[in-house]
């Protein structure tokens, strides 16, 4: 079904590339006008360029307050209301095991999702209120529900975007305002190579083999796409979604469930060695079926 945006304007942080970009584009080919907000200037000229009269690029560092500020008015200015907050920017950030933190390491990631993210509502609350109602939605982690799956700072901002939500979905409710985030597991995106220092023009030229390269590590056998993402992202920002807010929805492909299949039984190989299981038993227990 076409047209589940029609009429209704979004904002975008982290628009320009991976999951944002991925979001852009269905958001418009469903009839939203998008706000397109990024540090990334060619690549949002591109995307204003393919998108002709249905996105506005605007240039936002969203660890500047003014900056996120001006994204949100900017709804208004170019497109007349706003509909959806889609806080999404963020990197992985610093890979510092806890004893090995810095308070600048500490203070960039919290202001990259957390601070940033609960800024954006400061600014899109007001206008949705005045509208009569609208849908936040922001960008967590399964690393904000299970340990594991990211670096501490990064799993601890991703584990306060969960929580934030749920707390401004209780405050915001009684004003038609929804509050939800997505949890993704391994999608193929730049962040990956953020987090090792890897060009991103270069990490781009990658993701066909990160996706090959994740496609075993969960349930179902492929690789994440920002698409998967960002179908999720519509579903929440349309009025399919009226009666869902305060909801962390994990889009993982299985991830966080756990060993599946060989994994799940070489879990347990050591203990059936103990039991005295031959060696060529113990490979037949273990193969593929």
């Amino acid at each position: 079904m076409a047209g589940r945006l029609e009429g209704k304007v979004a904002v975008i942080t982290g628009a320009a590339s991976g999951i944002g970009r991925g979001t852009v584009d269905l958001f418009v080919a469903e009839g939203a006008k998008v706000v397109a907000a990024d540090i990334q200037d060619d690549k949002g000229a591109r995307l204003e360029e393919d998108h002709k009269g249905k996105a506005r690029y605007v240039r936002c560092d969203v660890s500047s307050e003014a900056d996120i500020e001006a994204a949100v008015a900017a709804a208004s200015k170019h497109f007349g209301r706003l509909d959806v907050l889609f806080n999404n920017a963020g990197t992985g950030g610093a890979r510092d095991m806890a004893d090995a933190v810095t308070a600048e390491g500490f203070d960039s990631v919290m202001h990259l999702h957390v601070r940033a993210a609960l800024l954006g509502m400061k600014y899109a609350v007001p206008v949705m209120r005045a509208q009569g109602g609208g849908s936040i939605l922001s960008t967590a982690s399964v690393a904000g529900l299970r340990s594991g799956y990211g670096p501490v700072l990064y799993s601890i901002a991703k584990a306060a975007i969960v929580h934030m939500t749920h707390v401004t979905a209780a405050q915001l409710g009684q004003a038609n305002i929804r509050v939800n985030c997505i949890c993704p597991g391994l999608i193929a995106t730049n962040i990956f190579a953020n987090a090792f220092g890897i060009p991103s023009q270069l990490a781009e030229t990658r993701l066909g083999a990160i996706a090959e390269a994740s496609k075993n590590n969960q349930p179902i056998p492929r690789g994440g796409l920002p698409r998967d993402i960002a179908e999720a992202a519509l579903y929440l920002a349309s009025d399919g979604s009226s009666f869902v807010t305060g909801h962390a929805l994990v889009v993982d492909g299985g991830l966080t469930l756990g060993p599946n299949g060989a994994d799940q039984m070489a879990a347990f190989a050591p203990i059936i060695q103990a039991l005295g299981v031959d060696a060529e038993t113990l490979a037949q227990m273990m193969a593929p079926r």
